[in-house]
């Protein structure tokens, strides 16, 4: 009998319930033995409690093994506070990312997100041979939450004083002022660049790429690319170059295949990590896994798309491979080698329906019918579709 493993199962907004319950049919398939304990999360939450992540979700976490999270909807400070149930309003509430909250609180400093095409997928962009990796830095930089507005009087005379290119905004009423901080700390630098280059190195990548600004944002982005090339020097079998951020999302675009592991800050990462999502098929496909020294939580990259929820309209590979992400991690923590076994499973069974092109979600379909009349078919194509959770059947099938 395998192990039975304990994974919190964060459903959240929208489309989240109905991916995490395809997720649930692969992995039910693959045999993955485990107790899911659901729990709480997402706008519905904060709109009738005044809190996206209640505590008792919290309780859920530090219970479990690790955690596989659907989807939530997040939207500006404005509509937070006009959404909040009347009765919560005016109480100095603020609306706060819980999935921003858990890589904090839980230290889930390095976030992974691979990029790869798989052949036959029709949306594709240019080729099918990209095969990318994103270390995005998952707990600072300008995402650590430090923010004012209006700015207090007492930080603005400090910053008067200590920054002469300050002094443009000395008249600037305080009202009409707003700082978001850039933070960087050493330790942070250090840890989500050499997990970059220990990945290469375990799966014998051939080059990292710190990508970054640091002919502009001189301090933070020199900070981290100093200990980049530091580390750097510890691997000398596996090639390392710097890029600014802008001339990176360029050539990404225009050679993808000339690029390998990357690594960024916060933001960039997760900008950089977007765009090299559509070079494989957009964010259906885009799975990601949120790394800490003792807890891991695993999500697609797409939002709640709550047009279409309730609908099973949207593609669920995005989870399912997060959640083969899942499996492989705990095979590492737990020292579980069939789990690694059931991860490859499960990705050559994705591989194998995408190369067949039968059973395709509507973002995939699309993609077929537009191919189709690039090549000249006079009468309009319409390919038929699949529901999410046909997909993740036909996933089931295959393994």
């Amino acid at each position: 009998m395998s192990k039975k493993y304990r994974i919190a199962c964060l459903p959240g907004d929208g489309v989240g319930p109905e991916v995490i319950e395809a997720a649930k049919i692969v992995l039910k398939a693959v045999g993955f033995n485990a107790d899911y304990i659901y729990g709480d999360v997402g706008w519905e939450f904060w709109k009738s409690q005044g809190c996206a992540l209640p505590e008792r979700t919290i309780k859920i976490l530090k219970s479990t093994d690790c955690c596989l999270f659907g989807a939530i909807t997040s939207k500006s400070k404005d509509e937070a506070a006009e959404e909040l149930d009347p009765s919560l309003q005016g109480k100095g509430l603020v609306y706060y990312s819980p999935i921003v909250a858990l890589r904090q609180m839980f230290n889930l400093h390095t976030n992974i997100r691979p990029c790869k095409a798989y052949p036959g997928n029709p949306l594709n962009l240019l080729r099918d041979d990209v095969d990318l990796v994103i270390f995005r830095e998952n707990t600072e930089g300008l995402y650590s939450g430090v923010e004012f507005h209006p700015v207090p009087k007492e930080l603005m005379n400090v910053l008067l004083e200590t920054h002469s290119k300050m002094k443009k905004f000395k008249d600037v009423p305080l009202e009409d002022v707003a700082i978001s901080l850039r933070i960087f700390t050493r330790p942070a630098c250090q840890s989500i660049i050499r997990d970059a280059f220990e990945y290469a190195k375990k799966f014998n990548r051939r080059l990292v790429t710190l990508a970054e600004k640091q002919n502009v944002l001189r301090e933070t982005g020199g900070l981290i690319a100093e200990e980049a090339r530091k580390i750097a020097k510890g691997y000398p079998e596996i090639e390392f170059t710097i890029t600014n951020i802008d001339a990176q999302c360029m050539w990404q675009v225009k050679n993808p295949q000339d690029y390998d592991v990357l690594v960024a800050s916060n933001l960039f990462g997760d900008i950089l990590s977007d765009l090299s999502a559509q070079l494989v098929g957009g964010l259906g496909f885009a799975c990601s896994g949120n790394i800490g020294d003792n807890y891991a939580l695993f999500e697609p990259t797409h939002g709640s798309a709550p047009k279409y929820a309730g609908l099973y309209k949207v593609n669920p590979i995005a989870t399912i491979l997060s959640a083969k992400m899942m499996l492989e991690w705990l095979g590492d923590k737990k020292n579980d080698p069939s789990l690694k076994e059931k991860a490859d499973k499960i990705e050559k069974a994705v591989a194998q329906v995408i190369r067949e092109g039968r059973v395709t979600t509507y973002d995939m379909a699309k993609g077929i019918e537009a191919k189709l009349k690039v090549l000249g078919f006079c009468i309009p194509v319409k390919i038929k579709t699949a529901t999410t959770l046909e997909v993740a059947g036909e996933i089931a099938r295959k393994i």
